[in-house]
């Protein structure tokens, strides 16, 4: 390949082990880095790459580097520091943080990548662990153009849309959006099942005919079915979202924005946790309504 670039991955969990497995796929050579380096390893044996012991190592020598980690201290311990990937990085590379972490923490990377001729770009993702294992995720991104026409296509490898929405932050930014959204839906479409259930309809057959009206959405056509047999040991845990839920609150206060849905939805994903269901699917809402009738 003309266009085969040295790349290092950072984090290798649901999202990261597939998505660098697309890089090495497309004929990349891919080092990686993860915290437990037993799965490191074992994505190295898979897919033919290299390993490295720090983020600093895995990032010298590197193009480009992806990553992908769970919060804004994880990306602080991974980017940051001696060991961190910008102290082995060359000018003239770029750091990408596909990370779903907060605006400010994209702005104080990118200026420490630009003190020393790093390119940076915030870059979290849609799609879950689905969309990262099928090479179909939503990209939204936040950087220069320059830095932006780069790496858009190395993150074609994994992505179906990859989309540059303004300066450092305005990735982030958009995908507390996107947070925002789904979890409205979320609460809806719970409500809605439950009603269902306590009409005595047929949910499968309801879904089936409103999912073919203004009522359709990725979360009906994906989760409903899954909702109805109370099945969340899977997708986008709502630990998580409770996280990004908190991020954008912060930054709803700071800008000003009345949020007073996703504030509640957020006091409901509280609830689902206290549970037990920390790990559970985001769509597992429905299950706050179903204990609350049952107790």
């Amino acid at each position: 390949m003309n266009d085969r670039r040295n790349v290092a991955f950072v984090g290798l969990g649901v999202m990261g082990y597939p998505m660098a497995g697309h890089l090495a796929g497309a004929g990349h050579r891919v080092c990686v880095y993860n915290r437990t380096t037993a799965r490191a390893e074992s994505w190295a044996v898979e897919h033919g790459g290299e390993t490295a012991s720090t983020p600093a190592r895995a990032a010298a020598g590197a193009d480009f580097v992806f990553v992908c980690v769970g919060n804004d201290a994880d990306v602080r311990s991974v980017m940051l520091g001696a060991d961190g990937a910008l102290a082995g990085m060359s000018a003239g590379a770029v750091l990408v943080d596909h990370t779903t972490a907060s605006a400010d923490l994209a702005r104080e990377l990118a200026a420490a990548g630009a003190a020393q001729g790093v390119g940076f770009l915030d870059a979290p993702v849609s799609g879950g662990q689905a969309g990262a294992e099928n090479g179909q995720l939503t990209i939204m991104v936040g950087g220069d153009e320059e830095t932006f026409a780069a790496a858009e296509p190395v993150m074609d490898c994994y992505a179906r849309a990859v989309r540059l929405m303004g300066a450092a932050g305005a990735g982030q930014l958009t995908k507390m959006v996107n947070q925002v959204c789904i979890a409205g839906i979320l609460q809806g479409l719970s409500e809605g099942l439950h009603f269902a259930e306590k009409a005595g309809l047929d949910v499968d057959a309801v879904v089936d005919v409103i999912g073919k009206g203004a009522a359709q959405s990725w979360q009906m056509d994906n989760r409903a079915g899954t909702m109805a047999r109370r099945e969340f040991e899977f997708g986008f845990a709502v630990q998580w979202m409770q996280k990004d839920l908190d991020m954008t609150l912060q930054a709803a206060r700071r800008l000003g924005a009345r949020m007073p849905l996703t504030a509640l939805v957020d006091q409901f994903y509280a609830d689902v946790a206290a549970l037990g269901g920390s790990r559970w699917d985001t769509s597992s809402l429905i299950e706050r309504l179903r204990r609350v009738e049952e107790s």
